[in-house]
Parts: structure tokens; C-alpha cells; sequence
């Protein structure tokens, strides 16, 4: 299987009063997205400044215009794509 591995990272030191309020609409996007079976996993980075995605049977595409539709989106410093094959 194909997957597309997309890490977040936003930009911590501007971030707006209403942050609390975009990470719940962020946590239901991504709730919706498992739900419909494209996202295979998710994990907050350690350092809290991002996140990974790993987005199963879509090309890179497809996965950059997704990415545009989260509430973080706005408040990315920067993303990026990995193409992976999975194995097991």
C-alpha cells in the first residue's frame, strides 16, 4: 500500500488568542478523516510545534489539497511530503 507521510509544523511563537478553539475543529477534522478510512495514523510531535500524518491510497496531490483544509493550515511555518511504500 501507498501512503503519504505529511508533517506539520506551525509557527509556536505567533500564535493567536483562539488557538484552544482551532485545535478542537483541527481534532474533529482529523477524527473525520479517520473515519473515512484515508487517514492510517496520526502523531503530535514531541517538541509540540507540528504533527504527522500518514494518509493511505492518495497521491501527493491529493494529500497537499487536503492539508490546505485544516484550521493549522493558516498557521503552518512549514509541511512536508514524503512518499512511503509500506511494508507491513
Amino acid at each position: 500500500m501507498n501512503c503519504i507521510q505529511a508533517i506539520l509544523t506551525i509557527d509556536i511563537d505567533n500564535l493567536p488568542t483562539n488557538f484552544q478553539e482551532i485545535i478542537q475543529h483541527e481534532q474533529a477534522k482529523i477524527v473525520q478523516w479517520k473515519e473515512e478510512g484515508i487517514l492510517e495514523n496520526f502523531f503530535l510531535r514531541q517538541s509540540k510545534n507540528g504533527a504527522v500524518f500518514v494518509f493511505k491510497n492518495m497521491d501527493q496531490g491529493q494529500v497537499e489539497t487536503l492539508m490546505t483544509t485544516l484550521p493549522l493550515y493558516p498557521l503552518k511555518k512549514s509541511i512536508e511530503y514524503y512518499p512511503l511504500i509500506k511494508q507491513f
